[in-house]
This record gives structure tokens, sequence and C-alpha cells, in this order.
């Protein structure tokens, strides 16, 4: 395994090197498949590493593509590819559909399923991934940032592929598995029942073609680790360097946090909810969660998911385990069942979305409360990264108020009120100490 570890920062240059060092191992691929994220993880940098990768690889001869790891996310559109993806080309890009061009490997046994569920899940798991594949490449390269993740504990590894090249039984089973199990007892962890499943599916699926896995850590926007090699042990390397990297203990819980999506990454509750997810362990009991969110204009990625979010909203744990049980649609898409259980405070906390795309009557059709963005940041003014990805400032901005760019990641006192601001829910996970053992 080739790593690097800096907690100051690596400079890029270096990752190249670390990079070219790879490469002179690699043994004539003759092809190669890079599977990156999509546009709501530009900010992991696998974009440039990607990039790096596909110019490299093409000069020495080979035959490269990119299969986006899109999970159940919307398509990239061409400006998106052009911009996490600088100097790739457009016909070598590929992008996952989790409802088609599926491959089925086989299956998880129901009995490994309660055993890791500790008898919670009764069923058995398909394992499902895209047929590209399995298309002859000579050399399959997994990139991806390792951070707390709500689903699987820790983001990425043989998650990559599993979910973000997986089909729709895979990620629907792998989704309620880890709802059902609890998000408190996964997030920040790298061995949890959902990871124990994608371990058994690349032990017993995945070996040939096997995959390279090539993991960040990032803290502050700077690179801090690079991890890259075919088995677990860039993931568990990575996962441990996260966990003290990427998780803010906090002493006491949070009467009020104040959380920014990003309008050119967070456009649905279903990508937005990360503000719920990566803070529901530090907010106090009767707290509040106000979410800056500019950008969201629906709630599913999907179109099936918007409407079953529609139908039945965020409606708790309780409740949604048995609608699950009654109705045959959220039965029939269990991650939309795990997305409305991960989605709702269960009355702990309330959850206020500050939107400008959607209106009163949708927010609070699906269970939270209802604030406009341009009132809302006349008090709460985000300092954030905006759409061109340049710093925000202080001072004006049309049409979003007067007091832009006054708020700073942490503690903030706005008028005699203390809240919490976080620029980017996923770039980390908080949480109260005494709530994370």
């Amino acid at each position: 395994m080739i790593s690097q570890i800096d907690k100051n920062g690596i400079e890029f240059s270096q990752v190249e090197r670390l990079l070219d060092g790879w490469l002179t191992g690699l043994k004539a691929p003759g092809s190669v498949l890079l599977v990156p994220p999509d546009i709501t993880r530009k900010h992991s940098r696998a974009g440039e590493i990607t990039s790096y990768l596909y110019k490299k690889l093409s000069r020495n001869g080979c035959k490269v593509k990119l299969l986006i790891a899109l999970g159940s996310h919307l398509p990239m559109d061409k400006l998106e590819c052009a911009q996490m993806f600088d100097g790739v080309p457009a016909s070598d890009i590929l992008h996952h559909d989790w409802r088609k061009n599926i491959e089925r490997l086989g299956s998880v046994p129901a009995d490994f399923i309660r055993e890791v569920s500790g008898g919670l899940c009764d069923f058995s798991v398909d394992v499902e991934v895209n047929k590209e594949i399995f298309n002859g490449y000579g050399t399959i390269v997994s990139v991806g940032q390792v951070v707390p993740h709500e689903v699987v504990g820790m983001a990425n590894g043989n998650k990559n592929i599993f979910v973000g090249c997986g089909g729709e039984a895979m990620i629907n089973s792998s989704h309620f598995l880890g709802a059902v199990c609890g998000m408190e007892r996964l997030m920040g962890r790298a061995d949890t029942p959902v990871r124990k499943v994608f371990n058994y599916a690349e032990d017993q699926y995945l070996k040939n073609p096997g995959v390279t896995y090539i993991l960040n850590v990032l803290k502050d926007g700077k690179i801090c680790g690079l991890f890259i090699g075919e088995s677990r042990a860039p993931f568990e390397e990575a996962a441990e360097l996260s966990r003290g990297l990427n998780l803010t203990m906090l002493d006491r819980p949070l009467k009020k946090a104040v959380v920014y999506l990003n309008p050119g990454e967070y456009k649905s509750t279903w990508l937005g909810n990360k503000a719920v997810y990566r803070t529901r362990m530090a907010i106090a009991d009767g707290g509040e969660l106000l979410i800056l969110a500019p950008g969201v204009e629906r709630f599913g990625e999907d179109g099936e998911i918007d409407r079953l979010i529609r139908k039945y909203g965020y409606v708790g744990n309780t409740r949604v385990l048995e609608l699950a049980k009654a109705r045959d649609d959220l039965k029939n898409n269990l991650a939309a069942a795990a997305h409305l259980i991960h989605g709702s405070s269960d009355g702990r906390f309330s959850i206020t979305y500050a939107v400008d795309k959607l209106t009163r009557a949708e927010i609070e059709g699906v269970g939270f409360r209802y604030a406009r963005y341009a009132d809302v940041i006349k008090k709460y003014s985000p300092n954030s990264v905006g759409d061109d990805g340049n710093r925000l400032g202080n001072g004006n901005r049309p049409g979003y108020g007067e007091r832009f760019g006054s708020l700073k990641e942490g503690y903030n006192a706005i008028d005699g009120e203390e809240i919490f601001y976080i620029p980017n829910p996923a770039v980390g996970l908080w949480a109260e100490r005494s709530k994370f053992k």
C-alpha cells in the first residue's frame, strides 16, 4: 500500500508524485475504469485526482473511461462534468443508473444480515453492480474521500462500488439496514453492520476484477492523507485518520445550529438532510436546527422517491417502520423509507428549512418548519463558498441582505443569541461528547 499523512496538508504536487509511484507499478493494464463520486462530492477533491489519472493514463496509451458513482443521485450535466473532471472528454464519461444496466452477482444471506443487525433485520441482500465494471477492464480504480457517513458509518471504500454503482435492491436494503440499526450507532465508525455487508459482498463477488482504492482524507479543504491499495487497509487507515480530523466533539449540546447548504451541491433534501444527520448527536433536546438552503428545489433526487417523500413526509422512526410494512410503494423503496427515518429528529429538536425554491406548503407538507431564505439571512448571513467556488466575503450581495458573510464557523453570538454555524455538513460529524461512545 502507498500512503502519506500530513495533518497540516499535503501539496497536490506531492499527491501527483504518489499517484505517479502507483502508476509506475501498473503492469500495462491496457484499459482502466475510474470510478469517482459525483458533483455532490466536489469538495472531496476526488475530481482533481481522477482528472490527473485520466490524463496520465491516456498519454500512456491506455483506454480510460469514467463511471460516475451516482448511487441514486441525478446524472451530472455537461457543465458539471467539465467543472468536476477538467480535461476529460464527455465521450469518456459514463453515468451510473441504479435502475438499469445492473448485473446481479449473488446475495448476502439472511442469516448473515440477522447476525450483523442483532436480529433487527431478516432479509437477504441482492449484490448488484453496474455491468460496466465487468466490461473487460484491466484495472478498476475507485476514487473518493473517507468521511463520517449516515448509512455506512464512514464513507467510501467498497461503498463506492456497492452503493455508488449499486442496483436498486442493494441500495434499498443497505440503506434500510443502516436506518433500522440506528445512525447514532453507525456514524463515525468503520466497523458497522452495513460495512460488514459490503465486505461480505466484496469478498464473495468482487475478486475478479479486483478494485484498487485511492482514498483521501480532508480537513479545511486540504488533503491530509492519501491511501492507495487493493485490500481493505487503505480504507481502514483512512477511516482512522478521518475520525481524528473530521469529528468535532462538543462538551455541551447545542441549543441552536445553523447549517449552510451550498446551492451548487445541494438541490434536494435527499442531499440537504446531511445537515440533520451530521448534527443530530450535537443538538440539545428541545433545540433548533436552521438549514440555509437557497438551492434546494425538490425532495428526492429520483422522481419516484421525491413522490414518496411528499406523500409520507419525515414522520419519525416508529411511524416510518409501520408504513414500510403496510404500504407497498414504500416497502418496495426501502431507501426512501430509510431516508425518511434519517431526516426526522423524532420530535427531539425542530428542523427549519430556509428556502427560495420550495413553498411553505411543500416544506410543511413533509414535516419541516418553513422560512424564506432571503428573510433569514438578514440575521444569519453565511460566510461560505458560493456557486462559483469563490469565497464569499463580507459586504452586500444583491437580494441576500446587507450583512452577508457575518457568520464564522463554530460558535457565534447573534443579537444576544448563541448559535453554532456549520458551512458544509458533508465535511464532518458534530456530536456531544457524551453521546459518542
